[in-house]
C-alpha cells in the first residue's frame, strides 16, 4: 500500500464502492442483516471513502441528528487493510469535517470490542451496553475538540 486518500462523497456517486465494503464487513464477516445495514438513510447521509492506490478500502457515513449533534456510523475497513491506521484516518477525517460544519457534539454506537479504539480518539461511553444487529454496542460521544472561529 503506497498512499491512502480520503474523500467526502455522496452516496449516489460512490454507491457501489460503499455497498461492496459494507457487504464484506457487515454482512459476510459479521452476519448483519442487509436490511439493517442498508436502512434507507444512505441517500441523506454524507459518506467518507478511503482509497489505497485508487482501490476503495474503507468507509463511514455521517448523519445529522440535529443542528448540534451528528452521528458517525457504518465505519468499515476491509480485512486486508486493517491494522494500518485506516480506521483512525477515517474517524479523524469525519471529526474534522464535522468540526468544519460547526457541529459541537458527535455520537457513535460502537461495537463493544472497539471501545478502546474510540476512547483513544476522545470518545467517552454514554449509557449502558445494548444490542444492535445482534452485536453488543455502547453509545459513545465526543465534544468536537477544535474551537470554532
Amino acid at each position: 500500500m503506497n498512499t491512502v486518500t480520503l474523500e467526502i462523497v455522496a452516496y449516489s456517486e460512490a454507491m457501489i464502492a460503499i455497498q461492496t465494503i459494507r457487504h464484506t464487513v457487515f454482512q459476510v464477516e459479521q452476519c448483519v442483516d442487509p436490511d439493517i445495514d442498508f436502512d434507507g438513510q444512505d441517500d441523506e447521509a454524507t459518506h467518507l471513502l478511503a482509497y489505497a492506490d485508487d482501490k476503495p478500502i474503507g468507509t463511514a457515513r455521517i448523519r445529522y441528528l440535529s443542528d448540534s449533534l451528528a452521528k458517525i456510523e457504518r465505519v468499515a475497513v476491509i480485512p486486508a487493510y486493517r491494522g494500518r491506521g485506516i480506521g483512525k484516518q477515517i474517524m479523524d477525517c469525519a471529526i474534522a469535517f464535522l468540526n468544519h460544519q460547526k457541529i459541537p457534539e458527535i455520537k457513535i454506537n460502537a461495537q463493544v470490542h472497539a471501545k478502546t479504539f474510540y476512547e483513544k480518539l476522545g470518545f467517552q461511553q454514554y449509557g449502558e451496553e445494548f444490542d444492535e444487529a445482534g452485536i453488543p454496542h455502547i453509545e459513545m460521544r465526543i465534544k468536537n475538540p477544535v474551537p470554532f472561529h
